[in-house]
């Protein structure tokens, strides 16, 4: 497991977001009413998706702790946000991004190797600020050549 240490940029985003748990994990919900609208969006920067997570502060990933799901796409302005569509801008930051290739089958413990293993011999720490995966055009639900970056928030 060898990430890249990145930057994001403050980015400003438009799109759907649905509050569940691990244990009542509704992305597909969340997914399947965004996509069908996602063209509504004005003022797109490029063509990926981001699937973004924003854990309340000290989570513990437990199956029953809440957190906030995004299905969004980037944007570069808020001047026209689609009706039951909603903003959200996330503030730039340090990041360590991993490729993960493949279906979801095994991203749950592409996860858990990521907190439990890579990050607590790192050097860094957990931010707490928005994860996000980003689904670009190598992005293919649920397929085995699917792949995508994960952008997991680190501080020094």
């Amino acid at each position: 497991m060898n990430p890249t240490i990145k930057t994001f940029p403050t980015t400003k985003f438009i799109g759907k977001n649905l509050s569940f748990t691990y244990a009542d994990y509704r992305a597909f919900e969340l997914w399947s009413s965004f996509m069908p609208r996602r063209k509504e969006i004005q003022n797109t920067i490029g063509s990926e998706l981001y699937n973004i997570q924003i854990n309340p502060e000290d989570f513990d990933f437990q199956p029953n702790t809440p957190f906030v799901k995004w299905a969004a796409v980037a944007v570069t302005s808020f001047d026209f946000i689609p009706d039951d569509m909603e903003s959200l801008e996330i503030e730039g930051g340090l990041y360590a991004v991993f490729n993960y290739k493949g279906d979801q089958s095994n991203v749950s413990a592409f996860f858990n190797s990521i907190y439990t293993e890579w990050l607590p011999g790192s050097g860094y720490q957990l931010d707490n600020r928005p994860q996000f995966e980003i689904l670009g055009e190598k992005y293919k639900n649920n397929s085995p050549e699917s792949e995508e970056e994960i952008w997991i928030p680190i501080k020094k």
